[in-house]
């Protein structure tokens, strides 16, 4: 008899203290990137006639003492891979910005925020010029996916103070454009 009383105290303690417990409050997911990892973001693309490249594509790693950023654009052909030299990424993994010397130019400055759920990395400044939509890199899951198809950017438009030039229209330019940002 006095088993079953031990038993039977044993379970109602038990059943009491899982009661009593305090409920846990699962913690939203952060905003933006975590603090550790490597993400790839990239919008290449393939030009239909020529059948070169075209975008941009942005490589993040990030480490408990650094992060580093590898960046590589296309001017023709995909340039080599240029090794950032300033990078940047606020404690909340929202915004960043990294640096760039570019073969033969000045050094850039690009910066730009990642979506809630670090799939989007939206870039400040506009494909075709900045009178495009903003230049938005998806974050690359599938690396043996086939590039989509380059689109041709939209004719400018002429501001209403000035006049159509009668000179020929030049090819339309193809998004994306390595940014402008200085």
């Amino acid at each position: 008899m006095k088993t079953h009383t031990r038993y039977a105290l044993a379970i109602l303690f038990v059943s009491c203290a899982a009661l009593a417990a305090p409920k846990t409050v699962r913690k939203d997911k952060p905003y933006g990137l975590p603090r550790h990892g490597m993400w790839v973001y990239s919008d290449l693309c393939i030009h239909p006639d020529s059948g070169e490249f075209g975008g941009q594509r942005i490589t993040l790693q990030r480490f408990a003492e650094v992060d580093t950023v590898i960046y590589e654009y296309t001017a023709g052909g995909l340039s080599w891979p240029v090794v950032a030299g300033d990078v940047n990424v606020d404690p909340r993994g929202k915004l960043f910005y990294f640096t760039v010397q570019l073969a033969d130019q000045d050094e850039k400055t690009i910066s730009g925020s990642f979506s809630a759920d670090g799939k989007m990395l939206t870039l400040e400044g506009g494909y075709c010029g900045e009178q495009g939509p903003s230049m938005q890199l998806p974050l690359v899951r599938d690396f043996g996916a086939k590039p989509k198809t380059c689109k041709a950017c939209p004719p400018s438009k002429a501001r209403p103070h000035e006049e159509p030039s009668s000179e020929p229209k030049p090819f339309p330019k193809w998004e994306p454009a390595p940014p402008t940002q200085a």
